[in-house]
This record gives C-alpha cells, sequence and structure tokens, in this order.
C-alpha cells in the first residue's frame, strides 16, 4: 500500500485503525488493544492490516510521521497508536472526537 492508497482510505472513511492483524484476529496486544477500545466505543471502524502487505508499514510510518503500529486516523485526521488512545479513552476524549460517529446502543 502506498502513501496515496493510504491518504484515499483515510479520508473516504470516518474512522481508520492500521493494525497488526485484523479487528476480529488481531496479531499483537497493542493492535488488539486499539481495536478493542474502538468496539468499546461502539463504533464502525475500517481495519487495515498493515502485515498483509510488505510496503504498507515503511509507506504508513513516512505517511502519518509515526514510528508504531497501531495508527488511528478519525475523519481523516491522525490521532496516534495505543497508548495516545487510551488515554483519550480514559478521560472521555476519544469518545468526544467520535461524537456522532458511535452508535447508540440496542
Amino acid at each position: 500500500m502506498n502513501k496515496a492508497q493510504i491518504h484515499e482510505l483515510v479520508t473516504q472513511h470516518p474512522v481508520v485503525l492500521f493494525m497488526k492483524g485484523t479487528k476480529q484476529f488481531p496479531r499483537c496486544g497493542f493492535s488488539g488493544r486499539a481495536a478493542e477500545i474502538l468496539k468499546r466505543c461502539n463504533v464502525d471502524f475500517v481495519d487495515v492490516n498493515v502485515l498483509a502487505e510488505a510496503d504498507t508499514v515503511p509507506e504508513l510510518r513516512e505517511y502519518a510521521d509515526w514510528p508504531t503500529i497501531p495508527v488511528l486516523y478519525i475523519r481523516g485526521e491522525f490521532i496516534g497508536g495505543c497508548d495516545i488512545m487510551t488515554e483519550m479513552y480514559q478521560a472521555g476524549e476519544l469518545q468526544a472526537k467520535l461524537g456522532d460517529l458511535m452508535r447508540q446502543p440496542a
């Protein structure tokens, strides 16, 4: 995946999580925790398995200017990795940023 494809994904979808593995089968603890946080927020998100294509990780690192995986984008805005997501979630900031993207519980 190249930078143009990454840009298209993050601008076409409201919430995108670049992760190792998928939301159903995360391949690392940090990616699993990031996906779980978004699930707890009750939000639909696109998961991109960075392990699927060898060039995705270096292209994403350059695009996001961020060294680690996972990487979260909300409405095209870079949010950060797992630690930032965790801190924002615990403070209620992530839920505020997601706003109307969060589904109401049934």
